[in-house]
């Protein structure tokens, strides 16, 4: 077990030493590709590429919790106004006239 733990830790050092040279190769060719690039290849990487799929899902986010908060608003407005105005004003009328007598009941009276 140990022999074969011991070989896994080698493999591991030689696979890590393996990453940093491939890493350090690619970021040089990384580098040197940057330099042969155009103006225009740059812009359409950047801009394109980078910027424009990240302000479209900005955009669309916005868009859908705008969309969300107009609808939450228009049900509680219908909710609110769903009552006709005559039903609320027998309603108050009806409950005024209780509360009334129970103060009469309690013994103010104005």
């Amino acid at each position: 077990m140990l022999k074969a733990y011991l070989k896994l830790i080698e493999q591991e050092a030689e696979i890590s030493k393996q990453i940093k040279v491939l890493t350090q190769f690619l970021d040089n060719y990384v580098l040197t590709k940057y330099g042969d690039l155009t103006e225009d290849e740059i812009k359409t990487l950047v801009v394109d590429d980078k910027w424009m799929p990240t302000l479209r899902q900005a955009i669309a986010s916005e868009m859908d919790r705008i969309s969300q908060r107009l609808t939450q608003r228009i049900q509680e407005l219908a909710e609110r106004y769903d009552t006709p105005l005559p039903e609320l004003t027998s309603k108050v009328e009806e409950l005024t006239a209780k509360v009334e007598a129970h103060l009469q009941r309690m013994g103010l009276v104005w």
